[in-house]
């Protein structure tokens, strides 16, 4: 079996168009002003869970329960995000061809799974490993194990991890033993192995991995 492990946030889905909107969103139905919606904006910039809300209410008089306001975020982040009719188009055809499909993603569970469910894409990944459901985030190879187990089977030399984050996505693949693709967008650090391939989209990783190239 084939195995292709995907990252989820910046590869198929954008979490950076949607991740403003649902703060926005979030903010206007509690009444939130302009301080409290910048604050979420800084803190849960790169990532989110519940305990950023803890926070809020220690920083501000919210009257919401952290329990609440995080529950209320995975709803408005799934809403906003968005998978391109291209990309569950390009994982349709990679399945049809034989593959698994897997994601690694750092990220807590319920949010990412939530992600998942709304862009459609539950129905082509075989498996799912987020970093809130071991308490291990990429580069751990023991994420990118995962992935493979929730897909049945086992990490092999030949699977291939993409992903558009040099020092998460492609460190950890090669950590894992696996070949990787960059999806190009983030600077490339120095003294990172060179990845097999690179391209400028998700979509153009498939039809790589579709074309049978040993990169």
């Amino acid at each position: 079996m084939r195995l292709a492990i995907f990252d989820l946030d910046g590869t198929l889905v954008d979490r950076t168009a949607a991740f403003p909107d649902a703060i926005a969103t979030l903010s206007h139905d509690h009444g939130y002003g302009p301080e409290v919606e910048q604050w979420l904006l800084t803190r849960l910039a790169d990532k989110a869970d519940r305990s950023d809300f803890e926070r809020l209410r220690t920083v501000f008089p919210v009257r919401e329960s952290a329990d609440h306001l995080w529950r209320v975020y995975v709803d408005r982040m799934a809403a906003a995000v968005r998978c391109r009719p291209a990309v569950l188009d390009s994982l349709a055809r990679l399945k049809e061809a034989g593959w698994s499909i897997g994601v690694a993603t750092n990220g807590a569970s319920d949010i990412q799974r939530a992600k998942v469910r709304a862009t459609g894409l539950s129905d082509l990944i075989d498996g799912i490993a987020a970093s809130g459901d071991i308490d291990a985030r990429k580069p751990d190879p023991r994420l990118f194990e995962l992935a493979a187990a929730r897909c049945g089977t086992q990490l092999t030399p030949g699977d291939w991890m993409t992903g558009d984050n040099p020092e998460t996505d492609m460190a950890g693949g090669y950590n894992a033993g696996l070949r990787v693709i960059w999806v190009r967008g983030r600077p490339w650090p120095d003294g990172l192995a060179t990845p097999h391939h690179t391209v400028d989209d998700v979509t153009a990783a498939i039809d790589y991995l579709l074309l049978g190239e040993d990169g």
